[in-house]
């Protein structure tokens, strides 16, 4: 019985080093901030608290990679292209959604082409959002309404 609670404990340890170790490889190649994420069909916008995934966004050139808190792969699980990308507004999380999003946070609704994309981050991730959104190339045009 000790063996098996032993193995588990070490299990969750191993688990756990793995999440950080991740997530320290992802935000060492720069330009990441936490993001929260929920995507959906178009004009269909989820219950407040479905659907709202914890992440890590990263800006990689001309796309915003979104990497799941939760999860060992090095892959993102989302990958938005900016010339693709329109915000369509923000507002502060409903009452019900602040329990399942990180403190101070500020939802942006956004649509990319096919679906709406929602994103929650922080004041200043916001400031850097917009920005990254409005320093597109020329002729790729700024989406930010």
């Amino acid at each position: 019985m000790l063996v098996v609670v032993l193995a588990l404990v070490l299990l969750v340890a191993v688990v756990l080093a793995g999440y950080a170790a991740r997530r320290r490889l992802i935000s060492s190649w720069g330009g990441t901030f936490d993001c929260s994420l929920r995507a959906g069909p178009p004009g269909v916008r989820q219950s407040v608290t479905h659907g709202w995934m914890l992440g890590i966004g990263r800006y990689d050139g001309g796309a915003l990679e979104w990497y799941r808190l939760f999860s060992l792969s090095l892959r993102p699980r989302e990958r938005v292209a900016r010339r693709a990308l329109t915000v369509v507004g923000r507002r502060e999380p409903d009452r019900t959604e602040v329990p399942v999003l990180q403190p101070g946070a500020v939802v942006v609704e956004c649509r990319e082409l096919e679906r709406d994309v929602d994103l929650a981050m922080t004041g200043s991730a916001l400031t850097g959002f917009l920005a990254w959104l409005e320093a597109a190339p020329p002729g790729q045009g700024t989406n930010v309404a």
